[in-house]
């Protein structure tokens, strides 16, 4: 496939594209800064971008079969990132005739588990009131895409961990896996992977954990 990632240079979309390049998929990573990406490969397009043309951004996307995003604030003053990047995506997609995007937002946007222990429910409710900035940014964003016209997935992890990739994590579609506390980048990027050809993601939140 040829995909696009955007938000190349996080530690989801740097795993996105290096396990794409292994995948054997031709890959277009949009970056702002290329000297500081570090991935290389023979089917690899490094495309330098703030995400602010909009005919860079169509380029980008021109004639891929899907797109997948890594973007979202790093922290708590980037609040706000995610909606408004993920719009300018969305729009040159749109322009460009691209329909299925998958991105990255957060395991406290979605439905908590109806089985969740009283530990679980009181740690999702102090990180949803000390982060409420970073996950109002990626509820305008979800809300974007569900009013959008691309065939979209939304993968959303719990607190995220720098450990090798795995492939072995649960996944719920629409609802989020019960005691779900951590997950490596790593296996955030082969969810969203795996979700493009997933049908049963298509506009759809979809919780991940181990």
């Amino acid at each position: 496939m040829k995909l696009t990632v955007f938000g190349a240079t996080g530690g989801i979309g740097r795993e996105l594209v290096r396990q794409a390049l292994d995948a054997g998929h031709d890959v277009t990573a949009v970056v702002r800064n290329p000297s500081g990406f570090g991935v290389t490969g023979a089917r690899l397009e490094v495309v330098r971008s703030d995400l602010t043309g909009s005919e860079e951004l169509r380029a980008a996307v021109r004639g891929r079969d899907a797109v997948l995003s890594g973007l979202g604030a790093r922290s708590r003053k980037d609040a706000g990132v995610a909606a408004r990047l993920t719009r300018a995506v969305l729009g040159a997609m749109e322009a460009e005739d691209v329909r299925r995007l998958v991105v990255v937002s957060a395991g406290p946007v979605g439905p908590a588990p109806a089985d969740d222990g009283l530990l679980d429910r009181g740690m999702r409710g102090v990180v949803s009131a000390v982060l409420k900035d970073v996950y109002a940014d990626l509820r305008e964003m979800e809300a974007a895409l569900a009013r959008s016209g691309t065939d979209w997935t939304s993968v959303r992890p719990p607190r995220l961990q720098d450990k090798p990739l795995t492939g072995r994590y649960r996944r719920v579609v629409g609802g989020f896996p019960a005691r779900g506390r951590f997950i490596a980048r790593a296996d955030v990027a082969h969810a969203m992977l795996s979700a493009i050809d997933a049908g049963e993601t298509l506009r759809q939140g979809v919780g991940v954990a181990y």
